[in-house]
Order: structure tokens, then C-alpha cells, then sequence
């Protein structure tokens, strides 16, 4: 049994179809992946905090989290979308229980490096399994809210994509990064194309040119860290292509797949 960790953006998952729920029970239910899903909320966190006239910014694609700000992001997480993503499966005809990396202190965090700039955002220091096994041993497929919390108490804005890269870290799985585009792409000839495989030198080439940028940023960084640190295999694909999830457990040639070695293809 394979683990498959699933990273669901928030501008994403609004929109996901019916198939790739579907999807995802189906792996669950082959015995041969078991799959996790960890989200994020963006869109709907923005929505929340200018309804409520609360003032947020971004460094580098990671939002500044003061405690006002953490209150907000951690009700649209755990709350709202952590338990949207539950209902679709269920919809879908699946077995999902939500939980927020607060719970049993699943997603152990430590502030990040520019605390000082970002306020209350964390990195995930260590993730307890237990959790998430039990979870999977009672036959459910876990739905993973990022939001970490030290010893103390004190709870961390994560990027859904740093959670999601320790997730899988820890558990040595598959990392699948669910997009709207069909993976990374590049211009040729003023034609926009997709990127088959694409290595670590290339990637931080394509951060310092501007070819990638944004939200893609943390995406590729998590990618990268999750390669060196027991990941075996990162690949962006399209969530909105129906069987996208079942063809690339399938070795098929699907999204984008970023890789140590040398080179771009």
C-alpha cells in the first residue's frame, strides 16, 4: 500500500468537479494508494477578512499572520473548508474524517524563518502519524487543515503546500499538487507549453527569472525540500481533467513532475 498526499488550493477547491472526488474514493477504495488530502482556503480567507475589514499582505506568497489574522484563517480552515472537502466525499459517495493540524497536535510547528515579517506563520517541525493512521485505520481518508501549534499552545498559519510536503515527508508518500492548469508552464515561440519533468537547478533558474512567481513559489520550494527529505515523487497536475488523480497512480504521462536530477523535458 502506497501513501498518495493531495494538496488542494483554495482557488481550486471551490470549483473541483464531481470527478475528482470520485477519484480519490476510488484510490481509497483500490487498497493499493491510500490517499490524504491536505487544503488550503486562500480565496475565502480574503473574502472573510475584507468583509470584516481586517488588512492582510503577502511576503514571497506566505500571508502575514498577525492573531487577528490566525483567528480568520483558522475558522475558513477548519471550519468552513476543512468541512466542505468532507461533505464532497461523502457526496461523492467516500468516507472522510476533517481534522485540523492543531488536533493531537498533528502538525508540530515552529515559526519561520522571517517571524518577524510574517507574525504567527509557522514550518512544520514534525508530524504525528499516530493521528493520521488512526484515522486511516478506522477506514476514513483524513482531510488536513494547515494549521500547526507548538508545545506551548501557540497555534501557526502553515501554507497548505509546506503542510502538505511534510505530510508526505514524514510518511514517505507520493505528493500530488491539484491545480487548474495542466501543470508548469513555459513559453515557446509565444505558444504557452507544459513542462513534463522538470529538476531542482531549472525550478530555482525559473524562480529567479520571474518564469515562476506568486503562489506557484511555495508550491515548487515545498516540491524541492519534499525531493531532498524522503519524498519520492512531486507532480502538479490538473484536478479538473477527469481520471487526472487515477492515470498518474497509473505511471501515465499526466501534469508536471519535478524531480533532483539534472535537466528540463
Amino acid at each position: 500500500m502506497k501513501y498518495l498526499v493531495i494538496k488542494c488550493g483554495g482557488s481550486v477547491l471551490e470549483n473541483l468537479p464531481r470527478s475528482f472526488y470520485e477519484d480519490v474514493i476510488a484510490l481509497h477504495q483500490s487498497g493499493e494508494w491510500t490517499p490524504i488530502i491536505v487544503h488550503g482556503g486562500g480565496p475565502l480567507i480574503n473574502q472573510l477578512l475584507k468583509s470584516l475589514n481586517v488588512e492582510t499582505s503577502f511576503v514571497n506568497g506566505l500571508r502575514v499572520t498577525n492573531q487577528d489574522v490566525l483567528d480568520i484563517v483558522e475558522m475558513v480552515l477548519s471550519g468552513m473548508v476543512n468541512k466542505q472537502v468532507v461533505r464532497n466525499i461523502i457526496e461523492a459517495g467516500g468516507n472522510a474524517i476533517g481534522i485540523s493540524g492543531v488536533d493531537g497536535s498533528l502538525l508540530q510547528a515552529v515559526p519561520t524563518e522571517n517571524a518577524k515579517q510574517l507574525g504567527f506563520v509557522g514550518d512544520v517541525d514534525n508530524v504525528n502519524l499516530k493521528v493520521i493512521e488512526g484515522v486511516i485505520e478506522l477506514g476514513y481518508i483524513p482531510v488536513i487543515s494547515p494549521i500547526g501549534i507548538d508545545a506551548s499552545g501557540q497555534r501557526y498559519n502553515i501554507n497548505g503546500d509546506i503542510a502538505a510536503s511534510a505530510v508526505a515527508k514524514a510518511l514517505g508518500a507520493n505528493l500530488c499538487f491539484i491545480s487548474d492548469i495542466p501543470g508548469i508552464l513555459v513559453e515557446k515561440d509565444g505558444v504557452k507549453t507544459k513542462i513534463d519533468k522538470v529538476s531542482k537547478a531549472i525550478i530555482e533558474e525559473m524562480i529567479s527569472n520571474h518564469t515562476i512567481y506568486g503562489g506557484m513559489i511555495p508550491k515548487v520550494k515545498a516540491a524541492i525540500d519534499g525531493l531532498v527529505h524522503n519524498i519520492s515523487e512531486v507532480a502538479i497536475i490538473n484536478g479538473f481533467e477527469k481520471n487526472s488523480l487515477i492515470d498518474y497512480t497509473n505511471g501515465k504521462d499526466i501534469g508536471t513532475k519535478i524531480v533532483l536530477e539534472e535537466g528540463i523535458a
